[in-house]
């Protein structure tokens, strides 16, 4: 940043703004989704932060970088937004599932399109940093963030992700750094409890042989209708989960239960078309309209890896989200 470009930005030109926020966007994009789980709701709030640093650059002092002054911004409009957010999960589809393994609390997530990660520069977090960019992007990551509480939620982003200091982060929040670090030992607690116990290193390497080898076999199997062969693609602790709902399925018998439960009350199998979320292999799913020639985007699953085999599937049953996604909202 040059204080000329400053200058001509304070004076109302919109390039030199530009130029000064451009920079910022995917990843601040990024923090706001880390923070409040909805890609509308991140791409509307990175509107509402940069709408609302080009009215206060007045008050933009440059003790800062631009970069901690517009993620300040960023933070506290997230925080706002999820203050007054009050959502819950629809009962409909609850009542035609099969009795779950267990109840897990609401998650509100959306899947993150791998192609929004484009352009984030490649640069090393804050020396506070306890995750790599990639274990955060990664959704068991999220799913974890989003069971903690909005401040913890932000703390732990700043802190732990991005690598922030204590008396950085609190600048950011606008609180102590007493209260940052209270905030942040509270977070850990929760989180850490919540992380799963495999790491990432034991999924294969993105567009692998081996993972290319499990993801169209994937494919196959649902287009093909074939239940046993999807769960003989499972490990034997396998999850499949459907944020918000709090309905959670492990291990072969209980997934192939719900996934033969599933394709009985469609009457039909899928059509898949292959993408990637939170740097992990996806897929848009299609269910064909009687009589139309034509199959609907209708849900997104998203695979976790682990060796040969798929640990989790996350179902995310809600065609607005292959939209986001751009994938086409129907087949031929």
């Amino acid at each position: 940043m040059t204080e000329q470009t400053l200058s001509r930005a304070r004076a109302g030109d919109e390039d030199a703004f530009r130029e000064l926020t451009d920079p910022y966007r995917r990843e601040l994009q990024l923090h706001i989704y880390w923070i409040v789980g909805s890609i509308q709701d991140a791409e509307d709030l990175l509107q509402e932060t940069l709408l609302a640093a080009w009215r206060g650059l007045e008050q933009f002092e440059g003790r800062a970088s631009v970069r901690a002054w517009l993620y300040r911004i960023a933070t506290n409009r997230s925080l706002d937004a999820l203050r007054a957010s009050r959502r819950r999960p629809e009962d409909e589809r609850m009542t035609q599932m099969p009795e779950p393994t267990r109840w897990n609390e609401p998650v509100w997530l959306d899947p993150y399109p791998d192609f929004l990660l484009e352009g984030i520069p490649d640069e090393a977090p804050g020396p506070e940093a306890r995750y790599e960019s990639k274990e955060a992007i990664a959704l068991a990551f999220n799913v974890g963030l989003q069971h903690l509480p909005p401040q913890q939620r932000a703390v732990l982003v700043l802190r732990d992700v991005l690598g922030y200091r204590a008396a950085e982060a609190g600048e950011i929040l606008q609180t102590s750094e007493a209260s940052v670090n209270s905030l942040l030992l509270r977070a850990r607690a929760a989180f850490d409890s919540r992380l799963p116990a495999v790491g990432r290193e034991r999924a294969p390497l993105p567009g692998s042989k081996l993972e290319r080898k499990i993801v169209d076999r994937f494919a196959e199997t649902v287009e093909h209708g074939d239940i046993d062969g999807m769960v003989a693609l499972l490990t034997d602790d396998a999850w499949l989960t459907m944020p918000p709902l709090p309905h959670a399925y492990q291990g072969r018998s209980a997934i192939g239960a719900f996934l033969r439960g599933a394709e009985e009350r469609r009457g039909a199998p899928m059509r898949l078309v292959a993408t990637r979320a939170n740097a992990q292999p996806a897929f848009g799913a299609y269910l064909a309209v009687p009589d139309t020639g034509v199959a609907r985007a209708f849900s997104l699953f998203v695979l976790t890896l682990e060796g040969d085999h798929i640990s989790a599937i996350t179902w995310f049953a809600d065609s607005n989200v292959v939209a986001q996604f751009g994938l086409p909202r129907t087949l031929r």
